[in-house]
């Protein structure tokens, strides 16, 4: 009979669930069972949440920087003078872009402007780093250009200046006020070179979402950075845009021959490279140390079972005896540990799940019963906890959790199998 027994048969789930169900003179097996649950739960979802957070943080901080700045920059080598300094501006930059625009996949290509002032306002002051763009460029930049999360109509930047939220708050302005720019580099006289000071009128407030550029970052209309910083007729770098770029490394090459070959292709990843391999290293912890986490919460499994095995000795002796071979045995408790490990993870799923979908709210909870101040974005660059829900993150953790407890679980089973219902009866 035992061997026609097929496996895991209606008779051996029906006795797994007697097993788990708690009885009252067999307390300490059903707490167990409810502490290796818990835990399961509390493990899977806690590795959901944070997969979710670590994607949401990654695509939240590469979204700001392809949001709001170039994927590809082209910088010249320089060029040595007669003084012996080198000049780093580029002459034909018109001629360059148009070069660089033909390139398959490349969207845009735009000269840019770039330099470090002081601006000024009653008092107040901040340091600023300035980009002179045409108005048509600066309208591609989708994070700049948003009207959800601006103030000002953009169509006006031909009037005035573009300022970071964190610029204006810093200086105290809004739409419609004046802030003057203080460069050190200004007319040269015979008494030296004395500073150039030009007064603005603010017709542009953007929030990009990264701390560190609203709060550095404001825009001129190119012409007018190109009186600003002497740069009459010339360009400091040709900022590129393209298609695909997570792909960018594949036009890299293409964009250096259109250059001609004397100019420096600076990509997005290059930037922020040493940022992404932190955030990719952190990630291996991370799930290193909560698959520890995992680990532990199903060697509760093997607990409860250990000690189920150990009051259920005289059932397994009988069970024995009536004809049960060692494989429908150990099927038995395998179903009490997997079903265990299987209903904890199901329930860490669903905690896991809400908590990525609902994380704003959650989060916002957490701010005001701390007292707010949680989540400093001068720190961590951006203005929120992000959070997105992937599938492979989802089923990464469910594999993680069913592997280690369907494997936990084969160990006290087959001692239970093993068991010589002969020692098993002895003492009754």
């Amino acid at each position: 009979m035992a061997a026609s027994t097929p496996p895991f048969a209606p008779f051996e789930w029906m006795i797994a669930w007697r097993y788990l169900r708690a009885r009252r003179a067999e307390g300490g097996v059903s707490t167990m069972t409810w502490i290796s649950l818990i835990g399961i739960t509390l493990a899977v979802f806690a590795l959901i949440a944070t997969l979710a957070v670590r994607s949401g943080f990654r695509a939240e901080f590469v979204d700001t920087i392809l949001g709001a700045n170039a994927h590809a920059t082209v910088y010249s080598l320089g060029q040595v003078s007669a003084s012996g300094q080198v000049d780093r501006t580029i002459g034909d930059y018109d001629a360059l872009a148009a070069r660089l625009a033909a390139v398959p996949g490349v969207t845009r290509a735009a000269p840019l402007i770039k330099g470090q002032v002081m601006a000024a306002n009653q008092g107040r002051n901040a340091g600023v780093e300035i980009y002179g763009i045409a108005p048509e460029d600066l309208n591609t930049l989708p994070r700049i250009a948003d009207p959800t999360t601006a103030r000002g109509d953009i169509a006006n930047f031909v009037n005035g200046i573009a300022l970071g939220s964190g610029v204006a708050r810093e200086l105290g302005v809004g739409l419609g006020d004046t802030v003057r720019l203080i460069s050190p580099d200004g007319v040269k006289t015979a008494f030296g070179t004395s500073p150039r000071v030009n007064a603005y009128e603010v017709t542009y407030i953007f929030t990009a979402g990264r701390y560190d550029i609203d709060r550095t970052r404001a825009y001129l209309p190119f012409e007018d950075a190109q009186i600003f910083f002497n740069r009459e007729s010339l360009a400091d770098e040709v900022e590129v845009m393209v298609e695909h770029p997570e792909r960018i490394d594949a036009v890299t090459s293409q964009l250096f021959v259109a250059s001609g070959g004397t100019f420096q292709i600076w990509t997005w990843r290059d930037a922020s490279g040493g940022f992404l391999r932190a955030l990719e290293v952190e990630d291996n912890v991370m799930f290193v140390i909560l698959s520890i986490l995992v680990l532990i919460a199903a060697m509760n499994i093997v607990s409860g079972l250990i000690m189920l095995v150990k009051n259920k000795g005289r059932d397994i002796g009988i069970l024995r005896t009536m004809g049960l071979s060692q494989g429908s045995i150990m099927r038995v408790f395998f179903i009490c540990g997997a079903f265990t490990g299987i209903l904890g993870t199901l329930f860490g799923v669903i905690l896991g799940s809400l908590f990525a979908l609902y994380i704003n709210p959650i989060f916002s909870f957490v701010n005001v019963a701390m007292g707010g101040g949680v989540w400093d974005p001068a720190i961590r660059g951006i203005y929120a906890l992000p959070a997105e829900l992937h599938l492979r993150d989802v089923l990464s953790a469910v594999s993680l959790s069913l592997g280690l407890s369907f494997v936990v679980t084969i160990f006290p089973a087959r001692r239970a199998a093993r068991m010589n219902p002969v020692e098993a009866l002895r003492y009754e």
